[in-house]
């Protein structure tokens, strides 16, 4: 996803798209699922129910939210849909307010707007979201931006950036296959504890060479975040193995101390940085064309065209990291063709009967005593002229 994204500043959560990928998944046979299981690299049935599993038992610092909205509820995707997770929101394709509105409540105000326009054409639109918004367990400290050195740019852009606390804060240099030896800064986020367990996040800063192409080091990242909380210390480099000197990325330097060991002292200095991105997820290889398609053979209409896209935002500072994003699927069918109809308008002129029925049901059947009872009824013979107080808006449009 990021090297189609290319090097340009930008946030992405490739894990809200693989969500609403994995969550399609079981709808997928034959051709199409293979497809789709090679995008989500795993079996669509196993991707399904970790992907249950994330968005019925979320993290505690990591809110998470999935939904499926329909048209109209289409009978071939039942099955599939029952199997969604349990908390996977359903019912009705709601208006576009009403999808902004739950893009900016699933994403604690980070996204303001749904990330996709839905017309009379769409039929169904999925959605995944996640939001996180964190303290750091240990705040930086701010040191002047010309401590960058003279090789970075940043240096006489910046007035200020964040030095490393002298505890709390953990930096070393890794070996990476994708991007060579990188620098690593991992900034813990002041834990949830609740009942004995601990929840945390761990945001981890990794920077290559100028050289290294931007999804290299974006795959070094992730391998050495993944490292940092399954695999301590796994590709870490010594101090002692490396050359004393200035480099892009570090200055390693001796100092006279006293110490029992071959001790090593690390410190990092980072800018504050924010970024809002929208990502068109069409391109082949990225899965949704795929997806489409499942829904697509269950309904009949293999050849549904469709709409992908993705909002995130991050914003990273001294006290505290917060990041959301909503990752959108919708489904669209051509409209209908134009034909004759008749319309009918009824007029109440003379007199009439009302009946107010009570209702009382449960799961559609009658739950109580009260269902079908004529609680009120009338007839009326009398009119009266209408209210002043009601003609705010004396001729509103039908």
């Amino acid at each position: 996803m990021h090297r189609l994204i290319g090097g340009e500043h930008h946030i992405a959560s490739p894990l809200g798209a693989w969500l609403l990928l994995a969550l399609v998944g079981p709808a997928a046979a034959g051709g199409t699922r293979a497809e789709l299981e090679e995008v989500l690299g795993a079996d669509a049935d196993h991707a399904a129910a970790t992907a249950r599993a994330l968005l019925d038992t979320p993290h505690p610092l990591v809110a998470s939210a999935s939904a499926l909205w329909e048209r109209a509820a289409i009978e071939a995707l039942a099955q599939w849909r029952a199997a969604l997770p349990e908390s996977t929101e359903t019912g009705p394709l709601p208006d576009q307010p009403a999808l902004d509105a739950w893009a900016r409540e699933r994403t604690l105000g980070m996204i303001e707007k749904f990330p996709l326009t839905v017309g009379p054409e769409t039929i169904l639109v999925m959605a995944t979201a996640l939001a996180t918004r964190v303290a750091w367990a240990t705040p930086f400290q701010v040191a002047p931006a010309d401590e960058l050195g003279p090789a970075s740019a940043w240096a006489s852009e910046l007035r200020q950036v964040l030095r490393t606390p002298w505890h709390g804060h953990t930096c070393w240099i890794a070996g990476t296959a994708r991007a060579g030896d990188v620098a690593v800064h991992a900034a813990e986020a002041r834990p949830e504890r609740v009942d004995g367990r601990e929840s945390g996040l761990l945001v981890v800063s990794v920077a290559a060479t100028p050289d290294v192409p931007a999804p290299d080091v974006l795959a070094a990242a992730h391998e050495v975040a993944t490292n940092a909380t399954t695999f301590p210390g796994r590709g870490r480099r010594s101090l002692y193995d490396l050359p004393l000197g200035e480099t892009p990325l570090w200055t390693i330097r001796e100092e006279q101390t006293r110490s029992f060991g071959r001790e090593e002292l690390f410190s990092a200095l980072l800018p504050c940085w924010k970024a809002e991105s929208r990502h068109e997820l069409t391109a082949k290889g990225l899965g949704f064309d795929t997806a489409v398609r499942a829904l697509g053979e269950l309904m009949g209409a293999p050849d549904l065209a469709y709409e992908a896209t993705q909002a995130a935002v991050a914003r990273y500072g001294r006290y505290g990291f917060e990041a959301a994003a909503v990752t959108a699927l919708a489904a669209v069918a051509g409209l209908p063709p134009e034909a004759v109809v008749r319309a009918a308008e009824l007029r109440f002129g003379h007199p009439y009967a009302v009946v107010a029925v009570a209702t009382d049901t449960r799961d559609g059947v009658p739950a109580g005593p009260w269902h079908g009872l004529p609680v009120y009824s009338a007839w009326v013979a009398r009119p009266e002229e209408l209210p002043a107080t009601d003609l705010a808006d004396e001729y509103p449009t039908p």
